[in-house]
């Protein structure tokens, strides 16, 4: 293993929080977790690879929708406890709801409202 991945601070299950931010727009699109394996791979290849936290397993955005993301920077914070992708989202979406973000309720007086339409229907994403 590599020195650098050392200096990532792993949580109790070996997993980091990472936070996928479109490079060109500074948008947040996404938070998922990585292991080391994940981590490794997606400095390797520069595709965004995670860690399933439900599968048990790898997951390699978008090997089921085609939407996948193409890492142009991997950044690491003070802490070293999570990580920030900032990457290009081939189709526009990064969301399994089909839209844009996954952060796309907003508190409003006390209730969550939806700020962002579905781009695409996801039964036509995932077949």
């Amino acid at each position: 293993m590599s020195d650098w991945l050392d200096a990532v601070k792993w949580d109790a299950n070996g997993l980091v929080p990472a936070i996928a931010q479109d490079a060109a727009s500074g948008e947040i699109l996404m938070v998922a977790w990585m292991n080391r394996e994940a981590l490794e791979e997606t400095a390797r290849t520069g595709r965004g690879v995670y860690f399933s936290r439900s599968r048990n397993r790898l997951w390699r955005k978008g090997e089921e929708s085609g939407h996948v993301q193409n890492v142009s920077e991997i950044r690491l914070d003070c802490d070293n406890d999570v990580v920030l992708l900032k990457i290009e989202q081939v189709g526009g979406i990064a969301c399994h709801t089909g839209r844009r973000s996954c952060l796309f309720q907003k508190l409003d007086n006390g209730n969550w409202v939806t700020t962002a339409p579905v781009l695409k229907n996801p039964d036509e994403i995932y077949k």
